[in-house]
């Protein structure tokens, strides 16, 4: 079971190069794609789901090759949730779902049944007959991932299904994905570090159409290995003068001074202390600082 990219490229009009010859393989579990707005994430998975054509480079999903022949037989193992999700508005939660489970040819019993279940798993029962438009940002999210999960589909495709919604909420969603992702793939875009910490197996991160680092997340934090400080700082002025020369993470402002974590390709000339490295640290050292360094980490 798995996915198998390969040198994917997409270019638009214009010149623009939204992925430049990907390499990647994506087994079973969940796949992250971490990087920017722009990094060619959005184009990957419209590419995955047969929404648009990729420039050159091809896709094969168990087997089958993501081309115009193979469409209808791809879309059948499919589930795709967007960015910009549209709900019928003047629909109930129920009735949208029943809506989509019969333009996948699920039977009336099927459609109840699963249904049924995805509502209880999303703890959605209660919300069942309430209108979409009445549903907060989270709900709507919630509704989104139950339509993309209901032909139980042997690969998932989330385009930031966390975005816009409140930390309880996203905690509920990332648990989702994890009880689904058995004996599946699911590929989760977000730019949200802590999304990809707390449910990826392996991950992915673009910038600008290529591929920066593909592995583990602990290989990544390999990566930035001793590139992380602190130090506590007097005033602004001096503040200013770290911002210029390093890559600042954190800042916070306490009566002993200003304590700021930064990142640092080489080792820092200023008195400083050495600190563990954390997700966000090593996505930053490996999205901003060290891009000539890193060599093109794809796998089929």
């Amino acid at each position: 079971m798995s996915i198998k990219i390969k040198v994917l490229t997409k270019k638009f009009k214009g010149g623009v190069t939204a992925l430049n010859n990907i390499n990647l393989g994506i087994d079973e579990g969940i796949f992250g794609l971490l990087g920017q707005n722009g990094a060619g994430k959005t184009t990957l998975m419209r590419i995955l789901t047969t929404l648009l054509k990729p420039t050159n480079g091809n896709i094969e999903i168990f087997g089958i090759r993501v081309e115009k022949n193979n469409y209808d037989e791809i879309k059948k193992i499919i589930g795709y949730l967007p960015q910009e999700l549209g709900l019928y508005p003047t629909m109930t939660v129920r009735e949208s779902l029943d809506y989509i489970g019969g333009l996948y040819g699920l039977s009336y019993k099927e459609r109840k049944k699963r249904i049924d279940l995805l509502l209880e798993k999303t703890n959605m029962i209660e919300h069942q007959r309430k209108k979409n438009k009445q549903l907060s940002g989270g709900m709507k999210r919630r509704v989104g991932l139950i339509q993309a999960m209901i032909n139980s589909p042997k690969v998932l495709v989330v385009d930031e299904p966390t975005a816009g919604v409140d930390p309880e909420e996203r905690i509920k969603i990332r648990s989702m994905l994890a009880d689904f992702s058995k004996g599946r793939i699911i590929l989760f875009s977000t730019h949200m570090i802590e999304d990809i910490g707390a449910t990826c197996n392996q991950l992915c991160i673009l910038n600008k159409g290529n591929v920066m680092f593909k592995g583990t997340t602990q290989e990544l934090l390999g990566k930035s290995k001793g590139h992380s400080y602190s130090c506590i700082l007097n005033n602004e002025q001096d503040l200013l003068k770290i911002q210029k020369e390093y890559y600042i993470t954190s800042k916070i402002y306490t009566n002993s001074g200003i304590n700021v974590r930064f990142i640092s390709s080489m080792k820092p000339t200023i008195q400083c202390k050495r600190v563990e490295a954390n997700l966000e640290d090593a996505y930053i050292y490996i999205n901003n600082l060290n891009k000539d360094k890193i060599k093109n980490l794809s796998t089929y």
